[in-house]
């Protein structure tokens, strides 16, 4: 039973991240979603801890 739930996790992770433009993309949302947080705690702590993470980890959209 517990190989079923994994694989249906691993189901609903992969059907959350996206390609766009040739990268592999995964909304704020879905992360803290998987990590059980609200997202602007997930941006936050990112960002509190930048240097712990590649250049392009993360990134926001503007109306531009």
């Amino acid at each position: 039973m517990a190989d079923n739930k994994l694989i249906a996790s691993v189901a609903q992770t992969e059907s959350k991240i996206f390609l766009i433009r040739g990268q592999k993309v995964m909304l704020s949302m879905h992360l803290a979603e998987l990590y059980e947080v609200e997202p602007r705690v997930l941006v936050q702590a990112v960002k509190r801890n930048i240097e712990r993470f590649p250049d392009d980890f993360m990134f926001q959209l503007s109306l531009e």
